[in-house]
């Protein structure tokens, strides 16, 4: 049976945080769809002006939406923890969307490299932070990507030891690989205390995003940026449709440690379903170290 979102149930009274908000990207259509089905949303994002922005363009198409803004910055430890501590209220879903994508090397303020700060390390510390304000029956959504399919391995090492040579491409991978360690290791922690609360993963598939021109310029416009962002955006599916996976994973009757991706050729487009993943991302004893090299590397143990 094909799954649309229609079949979004109504989220009255239901409370969901979006990280990654930016107008046009696919946390700005997971957001707008469940404010349209009535849930109450936080939009979190780095920049104040994007996240306005945001709150902007969902009360123009949504005007009765609840929403909230929330500041954080994923590549900054510091950031998560005052971003965390600023908020008080229950949850019933959290959506980690943010995530760069082959940028340049970089550092982050913690010194780790820039990708695996924000894909990984800052959302492992906001979902431990937020865990206890997560409601019976609440859900975590983390977004994975196929290219987790290219890593050969898990991002297992020194989080502060530069890589060389540093390829990029490959460093995405390892840590949209660590999305989906991350997310089946949380589920069973989850099962095992006993918490009516599950961790799933999606994926958008080729969405057109302005993400790739962001890692590879720092600008989705502008020259060479503005080429690259055009073909992109010719060549895949829109971003609303991207956010798909995302609102099927949050919102359908799953099980923990479900996959959702599109069901077209290759899971590049289409309407979503479950899917499948590498072997190496249901590895449990990569996802057992990686969670410790975390645990250490975030300063936090997760209740």
């Amino acid at each position: 049976m094909t799954w649309t979102t229609a079949d979004i149930p109504a989220q009255d009274g239901r409370t969901a945080l979006v990280t990654g908000v930016s107008v046009g990207g696919l946390g700005y259509f997971t957001a707008l769809e469940l404010a349209r089905v009535g849930a109450h949303v936080v939009l979190a994002g780095r920049s104040p002006d994007k996240v306005a922005d945001a709150e902007k363009a969902i009360l123009e198409e949504v005007p009765a939406a609840r929403l909230e803004r929330l500041l954080v910055d994923l590549a900054s430890l510091e950031s998560v923890r005052e971003a965390a501590s600023s908020y008080a209220d229950p949850l019933d879903l959290l959506v980690n969307n943010a995530g760069i994508m082959a940028p340049p090397y970089a550092e982050s303020v913690d010194g780790f490299e820039s990708q695996l700060a924000t894909n990984h390390f800052g959302p492992f510390l906001l979902t431990g932070l937020l865990l206890p304000r997560l409601r019976e029956g609440g859900r975590v959504v983390t977004v994975s990507s196929q290219m987790h399919r290219v890593a050969t391995k898990a991002p297992l090492g020194d989080p502060r030891a530069k890589p060389r040579p540093y390829l990029r491409w490959l460093a995405y991978s390892r840590t949209k690989l660590a999305n989906l360690l991350f997310t089946f290791e949380l589920d069973r922690r989850l099962r095992a205390g006993a918490r009516r609360v599950v961790a799933l993963a999606a994926h958008p598939g080729y969405a057109g995003t302005h993400l790739m021109a962001n890692g590879r310029f720092g600008r989705s416009s502008g020259g060479v940026a503005s080429i690259v962002d055009a073909v992109n955006r010719r060549f895949s599916q829109s971003p609303a449709a991207g956010a798909w996976p995302t609102l099927m994973a949050a919102t359908a009757d799953l099980p923990g440690s479900t996959y959702c991706g599109p069901s077209g050729p290759g899971e590049a487009y289409g309407t979503p379903q479950v899917v499948g993943c590498s072997r190496l991302a249901r590895d449990r004893e990569a996802a057992r170290r990686l969670w410790e090299i975390s645990e250490q590397a975030t300063e936090i143990r997760y209740p």
